[in-house]
Order: structure tokens, then sequence, then C-alpha cells
């Protein structure tokens, strides 16, 4: 089973690598970049290779599949 984490959106919206950084899933921004081109990160259950997409409240991110890590993003 996935692990989920509820991220608190400040703004409008935070870029998908930054949101990776942010959340602890990688070490940098650059690494987040490097992990959405992989293939192994989907936005509401769409995967996404945009590595700046636009994520807004009441998205879900998930990284590594079915055993991986679903960011939950929520208002702050």
């Amino acid at each position: 089973m996935a692990q989920t984490i509820t991220f608190p959106l400040e703004g409008e919206f935070v870029a998908l690598n930054d949101l990776l950084k942010l959340a602890g899933i990688c070490d940098s921004g650059g690494a987040g970049k490097a992990l959405v081109a992989s293939g192994e990160v989907s936005v509401d259950g769409t995967q996404e290779s945009r590595k700046t997409a636009k994520i807004r409240a009441g998205q879900v991110v998930a990284v590594g599949g079915t055993g991986g890590v679903r960011i939950k993003v929520v208002a702050a």
C-alpha cells in the first residue's frame, strides 16, 4: 500500500519538481526533474512528463506506482 503525504500548498500552485523536493521525495529540484523524466510520476492518475507542471490544491501526485508514495496537495 502506498504511503500518503499531505502537502499544504501556500500559493496558487507549485512546480512538480519542487513539490517532490519539498515533500521529501527527492534531495533537489534536479533530482525531481530526473524522477519525472524517468516516467515514475503521475498526477491524478495520468503519467506526467512535464517537469515543472503546475500542481494545485486538490491534486494527487503519485510516485512509484501502487507501492510508492502519494502526495495529496491541500490548500494551506
